[in-house]
């Protein structure tokens, strides 16, 4: 192991104090913007089966500076706070060098997964969005609705909005949150009337029966669909999947795992009503909005290419601080 480069551990605080919002967003774009130039690749993921949840598992690859390719292990248990005490979703990610095999890095997952899933959010808005969008409604109160609030109040002139949730105490807990950070949110129970009142609406929950509607939504909104990342999953009703201009974050992967998976199974849409990759606007093969009255909806799966560009980023900053924890791959 002569010569071996360091691998660096991260840990999930070490992650949150390298990275900042709009380094986030710099790095989602980086990755879509080099899928666009041939520069990454992502295969499909993999899922394996576990007793309450299941582990993901997705790869890419992206030439920056040096070829990176990193491999990441999510397990999703959605009962897991409630059960035990534990986050939804926890895993790692291994990130190598493309042109040694040799590890750069291992990197725990949980804030990469969340906070890269909400700068995709973040970065399809800047397309998608109407630029004077002031409501926004996060269906899902929980760390992911949390992170896209964050993300989205980056882009938009966000002013107020709604917090909707199955559980009331966690969404009156966001709302108070929200509102500490400068944002008046107030907790409905009238999804209809909340999405009819908003500029944006995104839905980040675990629901396998789909509850946003066509009549919900008014011309204009700006949809991002975040919560289907398995086959089983579905929070959007196939009808307004029909009605809306559909942009994928990987169409192939939204056709397995997204709400669009639904959308086609139940004959509402085809393969061609597609209107776009995320990596087609940022590349700017595709336009994003050009009207005002459209409803844009983002189906947002999750893809390895925002978990490479992100884990090059924190690698490329983690990597001149002596204070990180490194080690030889030969001493793990």
């Amino acid at each position: 192991m002569t010569g071996a480069p360091a691998t660096l551990i991260l840990s999930r605080g070490d992650v949150a104090a390298l990275m900042g919002q709009a380094d986030w967003l710099e790095a989602v774009e980086t990755g879509f913007r080099a899928a666009a130039e041939g520069r990454a690749q992502a295969p499909p993921p993999m899922a394996i089966e576990g007793q309450g949840g299941a582990f993901h598992a997705k790869g890419a690859s992206l030439r920056l500076d040096r070829l990176y390719v990193a491999l990441k292990l999510n397990g999703n248990f959605p009962d897991n706070m409630d059960r035990h005490g534990l986050p939804t979703i926890q895993g790692a990610i291994l990130l190598c060098d493309g042109e040694t095999g040799s590890v750069l890095a291992m990197i725990d997952s949980i804030e990469v997964t969340l906070r890269r899933t909400a700068a995709a959010s973040a970065l399809a808005a800047r397309f998608l969005a109407r630029p004077d969008s002031r409501n926004i409604l996060i269906c899902g109160c929980g760390a992911q609705g949390a992170a896209q609030l964050e993300a989205l109040r980056e882009v938009l002139p966000l002013a107020g909005g709604f917090a909707w949730d199955r559980d009331a105490e966690k969404a009156q807990a966001f709302a108070r949150e929200a509102s500490r950070a400068g944002l008046a949110v107030a907790v409905t129970g009238d999804l209809a009337a909340a999405a009819q009142a908003s500029d944006v609406i995104v839905t980040c929950t675990t629901s396998r029966t789909p509850f946003l509607e066509a009549d919900f939504v008014r011309p204009g909104t700006f949809v991002a669909a975040v919560g289907a990342d398995s086959p089983e999953k579905n929070e959007l009703c196939p009808a307004l999947m029909a009605k809306a201009l559909i942009v994928a974050d990987v169409a192939e992967q939204c056709a397995m795992m997204g709400d669009l998976h639904h959308a086609l199974e139940a004959g509402a849409v085809r393969r061609s009503d597609v209107h776009a990759e995320l990596a087609d606007l940022v590349g700017g093969a595709k336009p994003g909005r050009t009207r005002d009255d459209e409803i844009i909806l983002f189906d947002s799966t999750g893809t390895a290419l925002q978990d490479v560009a992100a884990s090059a980023f924190l690698y490329a900053r983690a990597a001149g601080d002596p204070s990180r924890l490194v080690v030889r791959l030969g001493a793990l």
